[in-house]
């Protein structure tokens, strides 16, 4: 089975690309070599590897980014959606689309609200969030045209080389600066008091390799834990595997502050439909994490 994925060279891409290889699938990928807004570059990529599975992880992904260029989110997030799906109707109509969506599109909940599920009303916060819904939106569109799609909405997945546009990563990055001396003991923080979903990225990777089964059917699957973890909690763990437990000042930093929310998802319908489970803890991931920002700053991990 030929796999083609866009976003071949981002934080999931490349990871996944090691996955899929492992598993015996012929795979193929596209980055910024392709730029997904261009629907001529697209066409011809697809028409060309003929795939018969296509994962669309390219994406803009960073919210601060796309507030930043809401137009070239727009470009990337919506117009490359709508690219790679009028391409792969055009020239290869039999295969299965696997379009990466995004937990954000059901917005965030109050403290203590239930976990979204796919029944969930999309309420989209952020010029990110909006055009990931628009994306997920057309390619339920083009489902209903008669191509086999599936829309994965992963909450938050993290690991190594995740970068530090991402509040876990950002914490990790500057505890392993602490750590080498190129920082004074003192990290800058928003809210800490929101609750959010993460999983070790691998446990997302290995749905995704799932959700490609043509014996899945087509519709939107959540990619979460069903477990809300405080991101005061995250930082707590970071400093306990740094060793820097109560030696930190916690500085809170109003540019990054928001409101106190909630957003957790329930995925039981993509383990019943393909029998995933989480199968690495975070803990795991925190540590991988750590220690790849560790490795960047030369430092080494703390006894």
């Amino acid at each position: 089975m030929r796999v083609l994925v866009s976003g071949a060279g981002g934080f999931v891409g490349k990871k996944l690309i090691e996955e899929l290889d492992s598993r015996g699938f012929e795979t193929s990928g596209f980055d910024l070599d392709v730029d997904v807004a261009k629907a001529a570059a697209v066409h011809t990529r697809i028409e060309e590897s003929r795939p018969d599975v296509v994962i669309h992880l390219a994406a803009i992904s960073s919210i601060a980014a796309t507030f930043a260029d809401p137009g070239a989110a727009f470009r990337v997030n919506f117009l490359g959606t709508r690219n790679v799906l009028s391409a792969c109707q055009r020239h290869v109509p039999g295969c299965r689309i696997l379009f990466i969506s995004s937990g954000s599109v059901y917005g965030t909940a109050a403290p203590g609200a239930p976990p979204f599920t796919e029944a969930s009303t999309l309420f989209a916060e952020s010029p990110y969030a909006r055009t990931k819904a628009a994306g997920d939106l057309l390619a339920r569109e083009y489902c209903a045209r008669g191509l086999s799609v599936v829309r994965a909405r992963p909450f938050n997945h993290t690991g190594a080389g995740r970068p530090d546009a991402f509040v876990e990563s950002s914490f990790a990055r500057q505890v392993a600066e602490i750590e080498s001396g190129t920082r004074p003991p003192q990290l800058e923080v928003g809210n800490l008091d929101s609750v959010r979903d993460f999983l070790h990225v691998d446990d997302v990777i290995d749905a995704y390799c799932r959700l490609i089964d043509p014996k899945v059917v087509d519709g939107a699957y959540n990619v979460a834990s069903g477990t809300g973890i405080r991101v005061g909690d995250l930082l707590d763990r970071l400093l306990e595997l740094a060793g820097l437990t109560d030696q930190v000042q916690i500085s809170v930093d109003p540019s990054r502050f928001r409101p106190t929310d909630r957003a957790v998802g329930e995925s039981g319908k993509l383990r019943d439909a393909t029998g995933w489970r989480p199968r690495a803890d975070l803990s795991s991931a925190l540590t991988e994490l750590l220690d790849d920002w560790r490795v960047r700053h030369r430092t080494e991990p703390a006894p």
